[in-house]
């Protein structure tokens, strides 16, 4: 005999059971009721005694060394002392780097602003030969010049107002035609001294190519009032010839 094919039991009912308590408190996450001492919800299991969120602390705790994970007190003095060093530390930043800093954004305004010619106000020679003053190295021709009688004289151009001294020019000797510029006397070697409106003092050496032209000298002077042009070497001397200098140009900042 084969056994019987079994019989699926039929599914029994049961009674809903009532709410535990329908009138407790009800649960913060998904309102469901629950008697008085759960402490966490029969449905979500989500904590029923929400604790106290503690106040956000302002930006600067949150960043090492002043975020505090420890119990209160603790590191205070380590804080105060970093807090100190840092401020100290800006300080002596400032005093050192700021003529720096200064220095290179006014370079950098140089190099990307205009220029523009700016003559001076009065010129004075220390000495001069005759015929050759210290006025025709000023006068917008190259084929007068100032002539120095000897190593040492100087050409003191003096301004108005004080303005960006970006770069100056310098013809040296007595003409720019080849043949000419050979028979003369010229510089080859001189000192600039740029007195600001403060009464500062600025020196640039600078060395002359000996070819007929004008010789650039870049500067980044600011509130300029005065600038001397001291001779130092010449070739070229000798039969009573004078040192030439043909034209001096200012270009300042626009």
């Amino acid at each position: 005999m084969q056994p019987a094919r079994p019989v699926a039991r039929r599914p029994v009912v049961r009674p809903v059971a009532a709410d535990e308590a329908p009138d407790g408190p009800p649960c913060p996450a998904c309102g469901t009721p629950n008697l008085a001492g759960r402490k966490f919800c029969r449905r979500c299991a989500a904590p029923l005694q929400v604790r106290e969120q503690p106040a956000a602390l302002p930006w600067w705790r949150t960043v090492w060394p002043f975020r505090r994970r420890v119990r209160g007190g603790s590191g205070r003095a380590l804080r105060r002392t970093l807090l100190v060093l840092a401020v100290a530390a800006l300080v002596l930043a400032g005093f050192l780097f700021f003529p720096l800093g200064r220095y290179a954004y006014e370079d950098v305004r140089d190099k990307l602003g205009g220029t523009a010619e700016i003559s001076p106000s009065g010129v004075t020679a220390s000495a001069a030969a005759p015929g050759h003053p210290g006025s025709a190295a000023i006068d917008g021709l190259t084929n007068k010049y100032w002539g120095a009688p000897a190593l040492g004289a100087s050409l003191t151009c003096s301004f108005g107002t004080p303005f960006r001294l970006v770069g100056v020019v310098v013809h040296t000797g007595v003409s720019k035609e080849p043949q000419e510029f050979r028979r003369g006397a010229r510089p080859t070697r001189a000192d600039l001294l740029v007195t600001t409106e403060d009464g500062k003092v600025h020196k640039k050496a600078v060395a002359f190519n000996d070819k007929p032209g004008k010789q650039t000298v870049r500067m980044g002077i600011s509130d300029v009032r005065s600038v001397e042009l001291v001779l130092r070497e010449a070739t070229g001397q000798g039969d009573g010839r004078p040192i030439a200098v043909g034209e001096v140009e200012f270009f300042r900042r626009t």
